[in-house]
């Protein structure tokens, strides 16, 4: 019974994963509800294209001692920026040219170079100010001025969408620093029942009216936004400000550099190469071999499905470390393969199987754990200074250490399970 569990939960895990990877998506109506939904895999920019930014950092007045420390951050704040375009895999890098600091910044199937540019060098800084009323003169009627206040970008923490508990309506949640929370109570202590309006780069980007003295260093804007409104607030809000100017220089939308040919050429290479495996695991361990096959073509089947829903950009070294962790799973199979073939001459075929899974495994863990711990140094999920920040070097580990963890999974769990199901006991002969 325990056996007809896992192995429908395999299959389950299979066939939903299939469907997930074929390009068909789900979409179907029952009554009033529905669904349509398709899931894309996304491609890098090497793969797919995209946009490519080049900005130049004034430096002039930055001391030297500091510019670089200045010019990271730019570099940081970019990034921040990127991030909310929700792209995944950008790469943000910094380079010297001529004695000039700039920034390149690459977005992979995002092709509005211009809005990029308009929200990424934005070097105004974000700030509240205030209405003040200026009393009417003879020769005109009374009229109202903007004063700047001292609660700027550099207070706010963070700012996000909500959605209002009692109307349902998206708002525009702040939250700001200790120092720039006492600031704001004070603002809106003397701004009760007139508008905080509050400028980005010479314009106003919201001027919600105060309701009441806010305390806690926390808030909301409210109003009739769609939410595509409010998620565009938030992103001009979190955007900030630059520590030093920026200007663009160059700004281009890329095409694809592989090319179409050249991506049909590398997936058929990848289809013989699967297609050689497969065969030679088959020739070479008979029933064993057909047995990994299938966990092979599992163990496919979920990543690209994962790659969909997380989702991951796949790029050409995200493809390599793809292809490299299906060589590590064919490998765990082949140790533990060999080992069965010579525990098989001592005891029944049941017995010899499970022994030799746990011989092999001693192998198999400190194979995958140092490919794992080189997986971990090349993703730098910390951002440590002192270790690489590259997006397609990153991509490479991601889909490594991914097709690592799948391996273990399909390969301890799955063609274990296939194996003792289609496997009989018994003296060996």
């Amino acid at each position: 019974m325990k056996k007809i569990w896992l192995i429908s939960f395999i299959f389950i895990i299979t066939l939903a994963a299939t469907y997930i990877s074929l390009p068909y998506g789900l979409n179907f109506k029952i009554g009033n509800f529905s669904v349509d939904k398709k899931w894309d895999l996304k491609l890098g920019l090497d793969l797919a294209g995209g946009s490519q930014l080049t900005f130049e950092a004034d430096m002039s007045n930055i001391p030297a001692e500091k510019k670089t420390s200045a010019l990271e951050g730019v570099r940081n704040v970019i990034e921040r920026r990127v991030n909310l375009f929700g792209v995944s895999e950008p790469s943000v890098q910094t380079s010297n040219f001529e004695g000039k600091d700039r920034i390149i910044v690459e977005l992979p199937g995002f092709n509005d170079t211009k809005q990029a540019a308009s929200l990424i060098g934005q070097t105004a800084q974000l700030q509240f100010v205030e209405v003040k009323d200026v009393p009417a003169t003879k020769d005109a009627s009374a009229s109202s001025t903007l004063v700047p206040t001292d609660l700027t970008g550099a207070d706010l923490k963070s700012a996000g969408v909500e959605f209002d508990s009692q109307t349902g309506k998206p708002v525009i949640s702040l939250q700001f620093t200790d120092e720039g929370g006492k600031k704001f109570e004070k603002i809106t202590g003397r701004n009760i029942g007139k508008p905080l309006p509050i400028i980005l780069d010479n314009q106003i980007v919201s001027a919600p009216n105060v309701q009441q003295q806010i305390t806690g260093g926390s808030a909301q804007i409210s109003g009739d936004f769609t939410v595509e409104e409010a998620k565009q607030l938030s992103i001009q809000l979190n955007a900030g400000a630059l520590p030093v100017p920026v200007h663009i220089i160059d700004e281009r939308t890329v095409e694809a550099t592989l090319g179409a040919l050249s991506v049909k050429q590398s997936i058929l290479a990848g289809i013989v190469g699967l297609s050689m495996v497969v065969i030679f695991m088959a020739f070479s361990y008979g029933k064993l071999g057909l047995v990994a096959d299938i966990g092979l073509f599992i163990f496919a089947v979920i990543s690209l499905a994962l790659y969909k829903l997380i989702p991951i950009t796949v790029t050409l070294p995200g493809i390599a470390g793809f292809m490299l962790s299906i060589g590590m799973a064919v490998d765990s199979n082949i140790l533990i393969f060999e080992r069965f073939k010579e525990e098989k001459q001592k005891r029944n075929i049941a017995d010899a199987l499970e022994i030799s899974f746990g011989k092999a495994w001693d192998s198999i863990r400190d194979a995958n754990v140092a490919t794992i711990i080189a997986s971990l140094i090349l993703m730098n999920p910390m951002d440590w200074s002192f270790l690489q920040s590259s997006g397609p070097v990153r991509g490479f580990a991601i889909t490594l250490l991914m097709g690592i963890l799948i391996s273990l999974f399909t390969g301890l769990f799955v063609s274990r399970n296939l194996l003792r199901l289609f496997i009989k006991g018994g003296k060996n002969k």
